[in-house]
């Protein structure tokens, strides 16, 4: 089907689509679909990696059945991540880029940057700061400074939205200049179906004539012998010609298996920056940003994110993802999102671990010993300093390592719910950036789960 068809169908297929599910569901599973291509009857639509699992197991059947009705014809819908990755069981779509390309040589949709990765976007913290940086220095002075810049870290962490910044960041400011973004399949992909069609001469003044150029996922070029000798020979084009190029990883340059040492040693001649996970308090904003951008989130309270940060720890793309089966669930029963709705809907997705036989007296115990309080300090009616904060060290292992509710925590220490509510997210933050007390609370969790071990 030509592309302006399927861009004139997509319109119909989503507005039938609202009218079953309803506007909320539609703005959470619908709206961020993308439709890629229909080629033979396989209609190919891109989602946020966040959301794509719920989408095959939710949308897909109304998709197919309501696009078969719009298109006229048996539709097979296949669903892939935002940049080109096929589901897993799913057989990819022929490309456009497939064919020998044509005397105009227009962008294939896989070049296109999502609109939506910016650096406004980005949220700052200790583990991503200098990836930050430097791509936002590359972004403003392309080629001038930590030219080749190679970004690394685990999935889910956002070197694709840094990637992506970029070139949404030099397409802006800078139009002059030639941006070209690809991941690592859809440049295999290209080369491929180049050395295929005779095209090849096509292929290499595709990238090595650009002003920027962004590779995502250059781990997966491992074993690609063909491939890896024409990514080697087009990074020395762009390197020698003064081109900017910048590649992401989920593995530092010298840990890539199955690579030649020239490749290694081009992508660790320049700046590479590594991305950790984002503490707690990254992640809290993290969530209130993704709130604050979307108006459906805006009955969430910041407790509840507080708790989805707290109960979430490693990806950012995890993190959404958990955010957005929390909403989606209190839109499907009628429930208030709350702290311990939070704990009800992740504790199967993401649970962790519990030491059951403690109960927060004992805990209570063991945090007056450490900050050299008896009991009745810890839990007497003052405000002094330390015992205000061994306090509230209590409240918050207490509810990391019982699973006794709000009101019984707050029983135990004569506070009310909402006092151990606010314990738990200012010893999370503070613990973000406070070694000391990071210390302290690591010792009392260590000798805690030390002694109930020995019990067991």
């Amino acid at each position: 089907m030509p592309e302006n068809e399927l861009a004139t169908a997509w319109p119909e297929i989503c507005d039938e689509m609202r009218a079953v599910v309803g506007e909320f569901t539609h703005h959470l599973w619908v709206a961020p679909l993308r439709p890629v291509e229909f080629e033979d009857g396989v209609l190919v639509v891109e989602a946020p990696r966040a959301i794509r699992g719920w989408v095959e197991e939710q949308q897909v059947p109304l998709l197919r059945d309501t696009a078969a009705r719009v298109l006229g014809r048996a539709v097979v819908v296949r669903v892939v991540d935002e940049g080109g990755s096929a589901t897993a069981g799913a057989t990819r779509a022929p490309a456009r880029g497939a064919a020998p390309p044509g005397p105009a040589e227009e962008t294939p949709p896989r070049d296109l940057l999502n609109p939506k990765y910016t650096f406004d976007q980005f949220v700052i913290g200790g583990g991503n700061r200098l990836a930050h940086a430097a791509a936002l220095t590359v972004a403003e002075q392309p080629a001038q400074a930590y030219n080749p810049l190679f970004i690394h870290g685990p999935p889910g962490l956002g070197k694709t939205h840094l990637l992506h910044a970029i070139g949404n960041y030099v397409r802006r400011h800078d139009p002059g200049l030639v941006v070209r973004y690809a991941t690592v399949e859809a440049f295999t992909n290209d080369f491929v179906s180049a050395v295929r069609g005779g095209a090849t001469a096509g292929f290499k003044e595709r990238f090595r004539a650009a002003d920027l150029v962004l590779i995502d996922d250059v781990q997966f070029l491992a074993g690609k012998v063909k491939t890896s000798e024409e990514f080697f020979h087009s990074f020395n084009a762009l390197y020698e010609g003064g081109s900017q190029v910048v590649m992401t990883s989920d593995q530092r340059p010298g840990d890539l298996r199955d690579f030649e040492a020239r490749l290694q040693e081009r992508f660790a001649c320049g700046l590479v920056a590594e991305l950790d996970p984002p503490e707690f308090a990254v992640r809290t904003a993290i969530l209130r940003k993704r709130a604050a951008l979307d108006e459906l989130l805006a009955d969430v309270d910041d407790e509840t994110l507080v708790a989805i940060a707290s109960h979430v720890e490693g990806s950012v793309r995890a993190l959404e993802g958990a955010l957005v089966r929390v909403v989606a669930y209190t839109s499907l029963t009628g429930r208030a999102p709350t702290p311990d709705l939070v704990r009800e809907v992740l504790e199967r997705l993401y649970p962790r671990p519990r030491t059951p036989a403690l109960s927060a007296a004992r805990i209570g115990a063991e945090t007056a010993s450490a900050f050299g309080l008896t009991g009745d300090e810890l839990l007497a009616r003052t405000r002094k300093p330390t015992h205000s904060l061994a306090r509230q060290v209590a409240m918050y292992l207490a509810r990391e390592l019982t699973d006794e509710s709000l009101p019984a925590i707050g029983r135990s220490f004569g506070r009310n719910h909402a006092t151990v509510i606010h314990a738990h997210r200012k010893i999370a933050e503070t613990l973000a950036h406070d070694s000391g007390l990071r210390r302290t609370v690591g010792d009392v969790r260590e000798r805690l789960t030390a002694a109930q071990g020995d019990r067991n």
